[in-house]
């Protein structure tokens, strides 16, 4: 029989720890294989995008002059002061306050209800004007990109609340790392549709 002191004992467990690529990063590691399966399905969207530009850069320019770049930066403002007050709220519960994380989270998840609320008014606007779904592949593939991202936002949203609520280190860095994903889209998103010509 093999005995195995608590020295051997630790070093396995280094060791397993080393074998896991995820071990290091905040939060709960399933959060860590969502996101980087979220970033693999927006990876092929914006490849979707640069190739469908490509073919058709005139009619794409044309229907890129039709949006707003000032709030398409006002919300790209709105979600990166959101994912600060979100990293904020973990640094708060990290050094032991509780309650200013819980605030930094439940404030970080409105300035979200904000942003969408810029999106829907930008939505009605661009339907006013006659630019649906169907207007030509800039606004489907606008209006598809946009409202994936808008769905991952009420969707983070909620998160947000729920480790705000269930405020352990680890869950607080698991609901932010995800909103910190979505702010990395939206910081992709927004020059690919606003500014680049």
């Amino acid at each position: 029989m093999t005995v195995i002191d608590s020295t051997d004992s630790d070093e396995m467990l280094e060791e397993q720890a080393g074998a896991d690529p995820l071990a290091g990063l905040p939060g709960h590691p399933m959060m860590w294989i969502l996101i980087l399966s979220e970033l693999a399905v927006f990876g092929i969207a914006f490849v979707g995008f640069a190739v469908a530009r490509l073919l058709d850069p005139a009619g794409f320019a044309a229907g890129q002059a039709h949006l707003s770049p000032l709030t398409g930066g006002l919300n790209t403002i709105v979600l990166v002061t959101s994912g600060f007050l979100a990293a904020a709220g973990v640094a708060a519960a990290r050094d032991g306050r509780r309650g200013r994380a819980r605030g930094l989270f439940v404030v970080a998840a409105v300035l979200g209800l904000l942003f969408l609320g810029v999106k829907g008014t930008e939505y009605a606007a661009s339907i006013a004007a006659g630019h649906t779904l169907d207007s030509g592949g800039f606004f489907t593939l606008y209006y598809l990109l946009t409202g994936f991202h808008a769905l991952h936002v009420a969707l983070g949203m909620v998160i947000l609340l729920i480790v705000a609520w269930k405020d352990s280190v680890e869950n607080l860095e698991t609901g932010a790392s995800f909103w910190h994903m979505l702010d990395l889209v939206w910081v992709l998103l927004y020059p690919l549709l606003y500014l680049l010509r």
